[in-house]
């Protein structure tokens, strides 16, 4: 019996070492998950194939303003097409967020954002058949958040800070027959060129960084301060805004500003952590169900102070949000939105986070339960997402880097991320994530490269209009890309 149980133990080793050496011989799990996702690209996100790494190249400024698609790099089976010119009347440097009018199923004109100082350029329109720029406003501080409407109106913001003199949001009707109006920031008026009378600021909506915006059909809005933690405090905290009278869907668009359902309302911040009788809130606290906390009413409220004051839930910069249109055409309240995180420094790589908030009809009630939801963790190839775009027909987001990588060692550029929805798989996260695009430019006009901003798909979901901000070019140079199958 001794003798067989030696033999029954060489068996085992010699098992063991087969194991071993087969394990060692196979590749990882998550590489083989890899490279079966990128062997269904062409049906899962529509292109030929993805891009292994970001670029590492960077062109000249000859070479931008010559050929601005030259900026970039894109997978087998896009094509990027210049929507912006050059020369004559030109896009601001910094175009941010976009938005398509008359809409998206039959754009003719981008009203974008142009994220500069008030004596620069702010909301501006490029005409989509010629790429001819023209100023609306001029005025803004780092204007960025751009949203068309239920209501057939522009909603925009600008990105500059809490306080009593912080970032401020206004309202545009009839855009088309809007330019060379001036806002003054201390009043919040406008002025001068043609079609003043048809902007309007909106101190209901309080003072922050403004970036994300999901307006539902109802009028019920969500916002977030693209603020950061800062010695105990906890970052940028979401809010929801309740419009004193909803508005109905089915009433069309406005005539007038005054109708407008942002004129007057409720403001609340998320606030998550139910156990306890709502108590078990604080830093830990980032994900799961909560609770609405109702913001002191104010004629222009400061919301970075309220944030701690209330003890609201933070996160590390929230950027752009944008509202999950399947989730809103079955009735529900739910977004998807970025946190940035701190790459080079922290290597806190970034998160892309899903809120729901039950039916629209709940969130339009201070009661209702949202629930935030990790849905991409950022890495070291995947950091510091910024802008968001929810891309018809497939159900895919495309997210944006605003990453380090050009002032890193190794420098590479910034990229744009397809992710697929989450499915009927354990987890609530996205089932996976290629890369689809890359920057060619190191450098930009600020020494830290250019970065993607602004990119929205139209109705067809088979034209995605994107900036290049911060290009070596020195112009706003905006691009088509299309080629999705």
């Amino acid at each position: 019996m001794r003798r067989r149980a030696i033999i029954l133990s060489a068996a085992v080793v010699i098992t063991l070492l087969a194991v071993g050496i087969a394990q060692a011989l196979m590749p990882d799990f998550g590489s083989q998950r890899d490279h079966l996702l990128e062997s269904q690209v062409a049906a899962r996100f529509g292109v030929s194939s993805v891009l292994p790494a970001s670029s590492t190249a960077s062109v000249s400024q000859a070479q931008a303003l010559t050929n601005p698609a030259s900026l970039v790099t894109l997978a087998k089976g896009l094509t990027a097409h210049v929507v912006t010119t050059t020369t004559g009347q030109t896009a601001g440097p910094n175009i941010d967020q976009m938005v398509l009018w008359p809409s998206r199923s039959n754009p003719q004109w981008i009203i974008a954002c142009n994220e500069e100082g008030a004596t620069d350029p702010g909301l501006q329109r490029i005409d989509l058949a010629t790429g001819d720029t023209t100023t609306i406003v001029t005025g803004t501080v780092s204007c960025d958040p751009t949203r068309a409407t239920p209501w057939g109106t522009v909603l925009f913001g600008e990105e500059d800070g809490g306080g009593p003199t912080g970032g401020r949001m206004y309202e545009l009707i009839d855009p088309v027959h809007t330019t060379g109006v001036t806002l003054d920031r201390t009043t919040g008026t406008f002025s001068g060129g043609t079609g003043a009378g048809n902007l309007v600021a909106r101190p209901a909506l309080g003072r922050l960084s403004f970036e994300g915006l999901g307006i539902l059909p109802n009028g019920v809005t969500y916002y977030a301060d693209e603020n950061r933690p800062s010695t105990g405090t906890a970052g940028g905290a979401y809010f929801k805004f309740i419009p004193t009278h909803l508005y109905d869907p089915s009433s069309g668009p406005i005539s007038d500003l005054s109708d407008s359902p942002l004129a007057d309302g409720s403001i609340y911040g998320l606030r998550l952590g139910k156990r306890s009788g709502n108590t078990d809130y604080g830093q830990g606290t980032e994900f799961g169900m909560g609770t609405w906390i109702p913001v002191p009413a104010a004629a222009d409220p400061d919301l970075r102070a309220q944030s701690a004051v209330l003890k609201l839930t933070g996160y590390y910069r929230p950027e752009d949000m944008e509202l999950d249109p399947a989730a809103v055409a079955a009735g529900n309240a739910k977004w998807c939105a970025n946190n940035t995180g701190n790459e080079s420094q922290d290597h806190l790589w970034g998160e892309t986070i899903c809120l729901t908030d039950g039916s629209i009809a709940d969130a339009a009630t201070a009661g209702s339960t949202p629930e935030v939801q990790p849905f991409v963790i950022g890495s070291p190839d995947f950091a510091m997402m910024d802008n968001i775009a929810y891309q018809p027909g497939r159900g895919n987001w495309v997210i944006h880097e605003d990453g380090d990588g050009p002032i890193l060692t190794p420098k590479r550029n910034n990229d744009l991320w397809d992710c697929l929805p989450d499915g009927s798989d354990a987890d609530q996260q996205t089932d996976g994530c290629v890369r689809i695009a890359s920057i060619n430019d190191l450098v930009g006009t600020e020494g830290e490269g250019a970065e993607w901003t602004g990119g929205i798909f139209d109705a067809s979901g088979t034209h995605f209009f994107v900036s290049v901000q911060h290009s070596i070019a020195g112009v706003g140079v905006v691009l088509d890309i299309t080629g999705w199958k």
